[in-house]
């Protein structure tokens, strides 16, 4: 198998579509030993802050030396961002070696039953890598939801629920309490769960859940002297000043999930360790400022819980006029989005980003838009509708581009173009089966 036939077969599995179920991927890593025991694990949900949480645990982690396999989703760029070992990602010498390896036992479980879906199989390959390299932790984002989601095979020695707001409704439910029950489902018997969520509710339903299955339930922690810039955040731990270089007051949040998770493992991390690993963290593409003269901010953020705490840390620029570049995936609650956004927004350009067909229709933007009144223009290409937003903008504004991280990775091409070997057009379709 060349690294053609690999990414086309694995491809083709999105005709599955999203199937929710550990059937399939427990099948499927039973068939090849069950790699996914062979190394400790931390597994990440929630709403949003998820991809954060991951890079912070496995940057701390790798610094107190330990070996560390880190799996994420989406990619910016380029596929193998999702599946790194000391931040280093995987190689397409060895992507290709373990999609011909797992290829024949997704096979057969498609026979046995039905076949692995895009995400499965993905899964089981980055299981198979970090057990053939001998890690010593796995740091995992979940997929969707929680419950039934491919990396809930682990037993994870700390579960950690970074969030619950809506999302992905017509497949977790529509409700916040039966969103909150679905991602639950990565806590463990005997388990330790870890929450930033602030939400009455949801942190009623997760204490519950946790006293049912004899699981301690950890609120995170409250950082002291938390100070926040447009190019990061500081904070005092253990009578030492930490830097962090992801910005936004968000990850105020994600910082205080990281630091009890690290608390409540069973060996101590040393704080040098921790501080390290903190400062030396990297995550593109979230509260990211690019250009100055106008300001340019990209941010992922993809649903109207997180484009309010974005909203939240836009204070930390100086800006007049904010000029909102917006592409949204049809999959979301766009107009609870743009309702949202609209609350700051002097002016859209709203705009397509390409992956997979997942690009909100511009008519449907431009409908929800008119009903708040703001001023729009449409332009098709993202990174088009960027260059129109900086002719638009004097050099005291601010040019906003969010709404999906794909979008904004289209963006963030303008000042950081980059060949991708297996780029975003290889990604996981949207259609739920």
């Amino acid at each position: 198998m060349n690294y053609e036939q690999a990414k086309d077969y694995i491809q083709h599995l999105n005709m599955f579509g999203i199937k929710l179920g550990l059937d399939r991927i427990e099948r499927l890593l039973s068939s090849f030993g069950n790699p996914e025991k062979g190394f400790r694990s931390i597994i990440i949900g929630g709403t949003s802050g998820k991809g954060s949480t991951c890079v912070m645990l496995g940057s701390i982690l790798k610094e107190a030396g330990y070996k560390v396999g880190v799996f994420t989703k989406p990619h910016l760029w380029d596929f193998t961002e999702r599946i790194t070992i000391n931040g280093k990602r995987i190689s397409e010498r060895d992507f290709v070696r373990l999609a011909e390896k797992i290829k024949p036992f997704a096979d057969n479980v498609g026979k046995e039953t039905e076949s692995p879906t895009f995400f499965e199989f993905i899964t089981a390959l980055a299981f198979e890598y970090f057990r053939e390299e001998k890690i010593d932790f796995a740091v995992l984002e979940v997929g969707l939801g929680g419950r039934l989601d491919a990396t809930n095979v682990v037993n994870p020695e700390i579960s950690i629920i970074t969030n619950v707001s809506f999302e992905h409704t017509d497949i977790l439910g529509k409700t916040i309490e039966k969103i909150t029950k679905e991602k639950a489902g990565i806590i463990k018997e005997n388990g330790i769960l870890v929450t930033g969520s602030e939400n009455p509710k949801v942190i009623g339903i997760l204490k519950k859940i946790c006293g049912e299955r004899k699981a301690k339930f950890l609120r995170a922690m409250k950082l002291e002297k938390a100070k926040s810039f447009p190019n990061g955040n500081t904070f005092e731990f253990k009578g030492s000043i930490i830097s962090v270089p992801l910005a936004g007051k968000f990850q105020l949040r994600n910082i205080g999930c990281v630091l009890t998770a690290i608390n409540s493992l069973n060996k101590k991390i040393p704080t040098k360790a921790i501080k390290k690993g903190l400062e030396k963290v990297k995550w593109p593409g979230r509260f990211e400022v690019v250009n100055k003269q106008p300001l340019v901010l990209l941010d992922g953020a993809k649903d109207s819980e997180s484009l309010r705490s974005l909203q939240e840390s836009l204070d930390l620029l100086d800006y007049e006029k904010l000029y909102t570049v917006l592409g949204i995936s049809k999959d979301k609650l766009i107009p609870d989005m743009i309702k949202e956004i609209s609350k700051k927004t002097d002016f859209f350009i709203l705009t397509k980003h390409k992956v997979m067909g997942r690009g909100a229709d511009l008519e449907i933007l431009r409908k929800e838009v008119e009903k708040h009144e703001k001023p729009l223009l449409i332009v098709n290409d993202v990174r088009n509708a960027v260059r129109k937003a900086k002719e638009l903008a004097d050099k005291n504004d601010l040019v906003l581009v969010t709404g999906s991280l794909f979008t904004v990775a289209e963006a963030r091409e303008l000042w950081f173009p980059v060949k991708a070997w297996m780029g975003r057009e290889f990604n996981e379709n949207v259609k739920h089966n």
